[in-house]
């Protein structure tokens, strides 16, 4: 196995609970709360940084996420919650998140929702592509095949040369390539550290790493509307990544992980509800095809040895 082995990863939280049609069917609604979440909170994020500093949402939005996770786990956990057993990769990868939504939520100023999204879902792609290059697992020709097709998706999608092209959708690429490393990252520490813990840990790093910067360029935000918009992008970080931890307590990997491409539907409709934004035919065609090529190496990783 090599993609989306950080999803089964999670399930270490607890015990897989039986597979049955009912709790494969939770587990569907819990990815499906996850994919929710997610894009609200980019929704969220594309509104907020037009009038609020982007390095102050990104810290608001790990601030609100460390509540929340704090406040959930924490009276059953204990001060288990804050055990870690490889502190420094889970600071380098805190800062990583760190850095990874500094890049989305500056593209987010310039492109569309579905851009953005569309451009995430090449994950798998690139993990498989990684896994490949720097931990020499072997891909077989098909796989080969499926990445490279992957890779043809996201180059219809960003039109390099055209007049569709913004240099913003290169924050998206190099978004997804660290997502990809730190999807990496998670596989590692699922072997040591508690997937809540790591989740907290995730999201406490930003938060103190970023809040000298934040506190010193402080702007007041003008409205309460606004002040209730950066607690929501903070909740729906921190309850898309509760949803999707517990989702895998119901479900295998190879069951929720078609589902997580709902995502870049809910992504679109809120592109269209709240900017007016409808997707081209460009990035229509390309996530069409990024979708297919990371459902085809979903399906070949739990269908053959």
């Amino acid at each position: 196995m090599l993609i989306w082995r950080l999803l089964v990863a999670l399930r270490r939280m607890s015990q897989l609970l039986s597979d049955t049609a009912r709790n494969r069917q939770v587990g569907i609604a819990l990815v499906t709360v996850t994919t929710l979440m997610f894009a609200v909170l980019d929704t969220s994020a594309k509104w907020l940084v037009q009038t609020v500093p982007v390095l102050q949402v990104v810290w608001l939005r790990f601030v609100f996420h460390t509540l929340l996770t704090t406040a959930i786990f924490m009276p059953s956990m204990g001060v288990a919650l804050f055990k870690i057993h490889n502190p420094r990769l889970q600071l380098l990868r805190g800062v990583m998140l760190a850095l990874m939504t500094g890049l989305n939520f500056f593209a987010l100023q310039y492109l569309q929702l579905a851009e953005t999204g569309a451009v995430q879902f090449s994950v798998p792609i690139l993990i498989a592509l990684i896994s490949a290059v720097w931990l020499h697992e072997r891909l077989d020709a098909k796989k080969w095949l499926a990445v490279c097709t992957g890779f043809v998706g996201v180059l219809v999608i960003i039109r390099p040369g055209s007049h569709g092209f913004h240099p913003a959708i290169l924050l998206s690429i190099m978004n997804a390539v660290l997502y990809a490393v730190f999807n990496l990252m998670t596989r590692r520490l699922a072997g040591s550290d508690h997937p809540i813990s790591t989740q907290l840990a995730s999201a406490t790093v930003p938060s103190l790493v970023l809040a000298p910067f934040a506190i010193g360029y402080w702007e007041t935000p003008a409205s309460w509307q606004v002040w209730g918009v950066l607690v929501l992008a903070g909740l729906t970080g921190g309850l898309g990544h509760t949803a999707s931890a517990l989702a895998h307590r119901y479900a295998t990997a190879a069951v929720l992980g078609p589902f997580l491409y709902q995502q870049i539907i809910y992504m679109s409709l809120g592109g269209w509800l709240m900017f007016g934004q409808i997707p081209d035919a460009a990035v229509v065609l390309g996530a069409g095809i990024v979708v297919l090529s990371g459902l085809y190496l979903l399906w070949r990783e739990f269908n053959t040895e």
